[in-house]
């Protein structure tokens, strides 16, 4: 088989993608910070160094995003050369298989430019409330957690549940999650709104047709150099004991804190850890992200006056309907994009309907 092409090998005009993105002027610039790094007294002031060394995670994201991407055509040359041979099932099927990871790196890169927020190449923090409707709503609340698990899962991110709240009888009363990757912010930032499910419902002993809603909000997961100013005094901290699934050690200890900041009535609480410090450390980088998060909402919103006034968040201004019966299809209320393959999308494959988002907020000359 043939020598894969390294990025090395490529031309620099092969090399920029999107106009925002070069391979020799990231390289070099990473190459400048592990030169800084390496020079003596560097690390005698290690907070100092955070600013750096967050650009310098980023851009080896970027490069290792897309040496993937070579790496992918490279493997899908060899199938295609494979094919080509033997013409066996298994070689095509290796191929198809190929095809499709290539195609989902590419459209990874191809989002990727879209992303013009200072914060869009940040974490997420992503939270799942269910709507009124009790068990109805609460299982559909832990539906959207399983999809978002998935999507992560395909996108290779780590996800980290900071607090899970149990429903009665099933699903869940309210989850928070963390998502390391890069871009995962302005990736997942567009799933913010309510989303509406339709469907024959599991607890209704007579079959009948219920529609269920789940609020989805996303923050930007913020460095902690972020200057977000919080008064003590302006805080109130509870401590608890954790509840639901966790293990003997967790809920035997008042571990789980509740912090409210309560000039705003923001709520942020974490039981996903043994440690009263550290879950106080996170409730509180929860509380900064959504002051931060309002803070740029007032900022866009003044910016959108220019534009026709979007719907508020709420109950009867759904972003996106679910409907498995009485036939079968999720539609994107606002770039009106759709697709009938609903068990592939609860199950994680969200790429294609956040590409057309992306592209219909680039279209409007608005930033979520």
């Amino acid at each position: 088989m043939n020598s894969r092409p390294s990025p090395q090998g490529s031309s620099t005009s092969s090399r920029r993608f999107g106009g925002g993105f070069d391979y020799a002027q990231t390289k070099s610039r990473l190459d400048d910070i592990e030169r800084q790094l390496s020079l003596p007294g560097a690390w005698d002031k290690p907070g100092t160094l955070t600013p750096l060394l967050r650009e310098k995670t980023q851009l080896a994201d970027k490069l290792a995003l897309y040496d993937s991407l070579v790496q992918a055509r490279a493997d899908m040359e060899e199938w295609i050369e494979l094919a080509n041979e033997s013409r066996e099932e298994e070689a095509l099927s290796g191929l198809d298989a190929q095809i499709d990871v290539f195609e989902e790196r590419l459209v990874t890169i191809e989002m990727a430019t879209m992303f013009a927020f200072e914060h869009d190449k940040n974490n997420a923090i992503l939270e799942i409330h269910p709507g009124a409707g009790g068990v109805e709503s609460q299982d559909w609340a832990e539906m959207l957690l399983r999809m978002y698990n998935r999507y992560a899962e395909r996108k290779g991110f780590q996800v980290t549940q900071l607090d899970y709240q149990p429903g009665e009888e099933a699903g869940v009363k309210s989850v928070t999650l963390q998502v390391e990757g890069l871009y995962a912010y302005g990736l997942l930032k567009g799933e913010t709104g309510v989303h509406r499910l339709i469907r024959i419902s599991p607890f209704d002993s007579s079959g009948r047709r219920h529609t269920s809603f789940a609020s989805v909000d996303v923050y930007p997961d913020l460095d902690d150099d972020i200057e977000i100013e919080v008064r003590d005094e302006d805080l109130r901290i509870d401590i608890f004991r954790s509840s639901g699934p966790g293990g003997q050690s967790v809920n035997k200890t008042s571990s789980a804190v509740r912090i409210t900041h309560i000039p705003t009535g923001i709520v942020a609480q974490c039981q996903n850890e043994k440690s009263q410090h550290r879950n106080k450390a996170t409730a509180l980088r929860l509380v900064k992200a959504r002051l931060y998060e309002q803070e740029l909402k007032k900022i866009e919103e003044s910016r959108r006056q220019d534009y026709q006034a979007k719907g508020a968040i709420a109950w009867g201004s759904q972003i996106r309907t679910y409907t498995l019966q009485p036939y079968r299809l999720v539609k994107d209320h606002r770039s009106n994009s759709e697709t009938g393959n609903v068990d592939a999308f609860l199950d994680g494959d969200l790429d294609a309907m956040i590409r057309n988002h992306l592209l219909f907020v680039h279209s409007q000359g608005k930033h979520d």
